[in-house]
C-alpha cells in the first residue's frame, strides 16, 4: 500500500489539510510500521542536506523575525548544533536499533529476553520562537531516527522562518514522512488535540499545562520542555572574574531569550559588588557597542520587550537597585535591551517569580553553600542549574538539589552534549530527548521473552501434582 500524497505545505488556517495530512501519516505508518535502518539514515541525510541548502536563508529569516538576530548566534546555537545532532544520530543508528539482550530469571532458562525498540507511529512537535530551528530539528532528529512520521507545528511569532522551514521540508520529504504546520493559537490548539502517538512541546509552563490537558483526551504520551528559573551558584572558591564572564556568555547569548539561560545568580554576600563589576566588564568586552552591533540580538517582539521593561519598573518600585552593565542605554525602536543586574531583589517582585527570558540578571547574596542550596530547594525545580566552585561543594550541590540538567564551571554546555539527555523535572518539564534519549523518547521499548520448546514452563501447567508442589517449594524457598 502506498500512502496518498498531498502538498506538504499546509496553509496556516487550513485545519482540514492538517487533519488530512495526519491521517495520511497514520496510514503510511500502518502500511510500513518499521522503516529500515537505511531509510531512516536517508531521511536524516535529506534533513541535513535541506538545512545546508538553505544555510544563509535560515539566518536571514530568523534575523528578520527577531528584528535582528546575530548571524553568529544562529550559526552556533542553532545550525551547528542541529547538524551535529543529525550526524550523531546517523552514526549511532545501527547500534540504537539493535535489540538489547536482557538476562532472564534462572527458572526461565533456557529462555532468553530482549528489548526491541519499535517506532511509536506519528509524532507531533510544537516548536517555540526563541530557537525555532534547533528546537524543531532536535526532536525531529530523534523521531526520524526512531522510525516515525512527524508533524511539526512552528511558532506564529517567527513566521518568516516558519514559512521557510515548511518549504525546505517540502522540497525533501513527502507528506507521509514529515509535514510542517504554521498558524496561530487556534491551529496550535487543534494540533495538540490530535491523537498523536507522542507529542513533544517546548514552551512555557502555563501553556504546557494546556497541552497536557489536550493530550489527555487521547491519552497521548507527552514530553514537555518548559523552562523556569535556572539558578547559578557562585562560591568563595570560584574565580569570580571568570565565573562572571561565563555566566554573562550564557545570559547575553540570544539576548537572554534562552530556556536554559542563567536566570539569577547566588553570590557570596561580600562579593556581590565585585561580581556585578565583573559582569559589567564581561558585557562590554563581548559587546563594545549595542545600538549598531550586528552581534547583539534584539528582543523578538514588542510584547516581550514590554514584559522585560515592566520587570524592571516593578523591581525598582519594590526597592531593587538596577546596575547598568553597559554604557549604552536600551533602544526601544530596535528592541535592543541593554543588559542590567539587579540587587536587593525580593520574592514579591515579578522578576523573581517569572522566567526572565532577557538580559536581566538578579543577584542574590548568600552566606554559604547551605543557604544557597536551601534557597534553590524552596523553589520550583529548574530546567538547568549552574555551579562555580570546588569539587566538594559541587558534589553537595549535585546530591542535594534537583534540576533538569547541570553544567559545572560554565553555563549552557550540557545542552550541547548529544550523549546527555535534555529535559526538565516537575514544573520545568517531563521526559527528555537528544541523542539516544531522543531515540528512546520516540520508541516503544518492547520487552520480548523467547521461550524454547524444551522449557521449564512445561512443569508449571495444571493439573498440579507432587512434581509441581516440589518445584513451587523450591522456587518459593
Amino acid at each position: 500500500m502506498v500512502a496518498e500524497r498531498v502538498a506538504p505545505i499546509i496553509a496556516a488556517s487550513d485545519i482540514a489539510a492538517l487533519e488530512r495530512t495526519f491521517e495520511i501519516q497514520k496510514s503510511s505508518q500502518l502500511a510500513a510500521p518499521y522503516p529500515s535502518r537505511d531509510l531512516r539514515a536517508d531521511r536524516l541525510t535529506r534533513l541535513e542536506q535541506a538545512l545546508r541548502r538553505h544555510d544563509q536563508d535560515i539566518r536571514e529569516a530568523i534575523s528578520q523575525d527577531f528584528g535582528h538576530r546575530a548571524h553568529e548566534e544562529t550559526l552556533l546555537f542553532e545550525q551547528f548544533l542541529s547538524v551535529e545532532g543529525i550526524r550523531h544520530a546517523r552514526r549511532h543508528l545501527r547500534g540504537w536499533m539493535r535489540p538489547e539482550s536482557r538476562g532472564v530469571a534462572w527458572w526461565s532458562l533456557p529462555g532468553r529476553a530482549a528489548i526491541l525498540y519499535q517506532p511509536v507511529g506519528v509524532v507531533g512537535v510544537v516548536v517555540p520562537w526563541n530557537y525555532p530551528l534547533f528546537l524543531a530539528v532536535g526532536p525531529l532528529t530523534g523521531a526520524l531516527a526512531a522510525g516515525n512520521r512527524v508533524l511539526v507545528k512552528m511558532s506564529e511569532f517567527t513566521p518568516r522562518f516558519g514559512e521557510l522551514f515548511a518549504r525546505l521540508i517540502a522540497e525533501s520529504f513527502a507528506a507521509e514522512e514529515i509535514a510542517v504546520v504554521n498558524g496561530g493559537v487556534q491551529v496550535a490548539q487543534h494540533f495538540t488535540g490530535l491523537p498523536f502517538d507522542h507529542l513533544l512541546f517546548t514552551g512555557s509552563t502555563r501553556v504546557g499545562r494546556d497541552v497536557m490537558r489536550a493530550a489527555a483526551e487521547h491519552l497521548t504520551p507527552v514530553t514537555l520542555e518548559l523552562g523556569g528559573k535556572s539558578p547559578v551558584i557562585v562560591t568563595d572558591e570560584a574565580d569570580l572574574a571568570e565565573a562572571a564572564r561565563r555566566i554573562m556568555f550564557g545570559k547575553l547569548g540570544n539576548a537572554g531569550q534562552t530556556c536554559v539561560a542563567p536566570d539569577y545568580a547566588l553570590v557570596p554576600a561580600a562579593k556581590v559588588e565585585a561580581f556585578v563589576g565583573f559582569c559589567r566588564d564581561a558585557a562590554t568586552t563581548f559587546y563594545p557597542r549595542l545600538a549598531d552591533n550586528p552581534q547583539y540580538t534584539s528582543i523578538v517582539n514588542d510584547r516581550q520587550f514590554a514584559r522585560l521593561k515592566s520587570y524592571l519598573e516593578d523591581a525598582q518600585a519594590r526597592g531593587a537597585v538596577v546596575h547598568a552593565l553597559h554604557a549604552e542605554p536600551t533602544e526601544p525602536e530596535r528592541r535592543r535591551f541593554s543588559p542590567v543586574a539587579l540587587t536587593g531583589v525580593t520574592d514579591d517582585m515579578r522578576v523573581m517569580q517569572d522566567e526572565i527570558f532577557g538580559p536581566i540578571l538578579p543577584v542574590v547574596p548568600h552566606d554559604g553553600l547551605d543557604t544557597a542550596i536551601s534557597y534553590i530547594n524552596q523553589r520550583p525545580r529548574p530546567l538547568a542549574l549552574y555551579y562555580f566552585g570546588d569539587s566538594a561543594g559541587r558534589d553537595r550541590v549535585l546530591r542535594e538539589t534537583t534540576s533538569g540538567g547541570v553544567t559545572v564551571n560554565n553555563t549552557l554546555f550540557h545542552v550541547a552534549q548529544d550523549n546527555l539527555p535534555f529535559g526538565g523535572v516537575g514544573p520545568s518539564g517531563m521526559g527528555d530527548y537528544h541523542g539516544f534519549a531522543g531515540f528512546r523518547c520516540f520508541s516503544k521499548a518492547k520487552p520480548v521473552y523467547y521461550d524454547g520448546w524444551l522449557s521449564g514452563s512445561l512443569l508449571l501447567r495444571p493439573p498440579y501434582g507432587r512434581v509441581f508442589q516440589a518445584l513451587l517449594k523450591l522456587l518459593y524457598r
